[in-house]
């Protein structure tokens, strides 16, 4: 029997997570074969270049593309998807796969869903059916009619792809894949060593259990001109607190300029002695991590996702989430 050659499509760094159980049901299995392309910020060094994690959890990248944008204001993340859209359906050309996975709700996941839909690729879509607070939400329900194979993550969200009018034989509940990480951690002991293995910028200090806050904030892109104001509430607060805090950088979306800017300023004034900041960490200690805070702050869908499975308390800022579910700790 020949195998099917599925090929995978990672474009940012919170899509690695929501895979990466996947990726190894994928490689493991014998009547499959895995294609893994990685393209965006998953491959920028500012964004933590999510390929070197890859490449050191054991998975072969067999395509790297190289679309990304640094700047373009509100027009940047239509040019990304517009480079992806042409690089990946020269690419699907050549490499013929069986079928194309695409993940979750971010702008560049629509380059994949394009490019596969018109070469006759079947695409399979994980996380449909997810309501959201910002552009991500239509993203998400794009991809949803594009695909042919939906993979969702609630009941609701089921019921809210087959409401778009998707074949009920082919639309599954699975949950979601980084919960099968995230279940692991939650009987993992606390140990807090593995913070020396990545590079920091701001002040070491001791974590212990549940004495600290982690932020991952991005900017709200159907509000992003409002971006500057807003992270000077989200810095305000977290020097009001005055606790040992890990802050990762945003995302690459309309509006990160002023985050990253607003961020700056306060560094550079010395407010922010107790925040020390990362691009980005292993699935796996990222999730420890988080588990043994005190409080994840901001608008990453991992507070109200993974955040929930470990019991996390989440205060989620603005309207970045707004109508998800979500679990008691947020």
């Amino acid at each position: 029997m020949n195998k099917k050659e599925i090929c995978v499509v990672i474009t940012a760094r919170p899509s690695y997570s929501r895979i990466k159980t996947l990726l190894t049901a994928i490689k493991e299995h014998p009547n499959l074969g895995l294609t893994l392309i990685v393209s965006g910020s998953a491959l920028i060094d500012k964004y933590g270049n999510v390929a070197e994690i890859i490449e050191k959890d054991g998975f072969k990248i067999d395509h790297k593309l190289y679309n990304i944008l640094e700047s373009g204001g509100q027009s940047l993340m239509a040019k990304i998807t517009s480079l992806a859209i042409l690089e990946l359906s020269n690419l699907f050309l050549n490499i013929k796969p069986d079928a194309v996975i695409t993940i979750a709700d971010r702008y560049e996941t629509l380059g994949t869903s394009i490019a596969a839909a018109y070469s006759n690729i079947p695409l399979i879509h994980i996380q449909g059916g997810e309501v959201t607070g910002n552009i991500d939400e239509k993203v998400r329900h794009a991809n949803t009619k594009l695909a042919d194979v939906h993979f969702v993550s609630t009941e609701k969200a089921r019921n809210r792809v087959l409401k778009l009018g998707e074949n009920p034989k082919f639309v599954f509940n699975t949950g979601c894949p980084s919960i099968d990480i995230a279940k692991d951690v939650s009987n993992s002991k606390v140990n807090m060593d593995f913070l020396e293995k990545y590079t920091g910028i701001g002040e070491n200090f001791l974590l212990k259990k549940e004495n600290y806050l982690v932020v991952m904030y991005h900017p709200e892109t159907n509000k992003h001109s409002k971006s500057r104001e807003q992270i000077e509430m989200v810095l305000n607060a977290i020097i009001e607190l005055n606790l040992p805090t890990i802050w990762f950088w945003p995302n690459v979306d309309a509006g990160s300029d002023g985050i990253s800017k607003g961020i700056r300023m306060y560094r550079e004034a010395d407010r922010l002695s107790h925040v020390r900041f990362y691009k980005n960490m292993d699935t796996q200690d990222f999730l420890l991590l988080l588990h043994n805070s005190s409080c994840l702050i901001g608008n990453s869908s991992v507070g109200i996702r993974e955040g929930s499975f470990l019991g996390t308390p989440v205060v989620n800022v603005g309207d970045r989430q707004a109508n998800r579910e979500r679990g008691d700790n947020t």
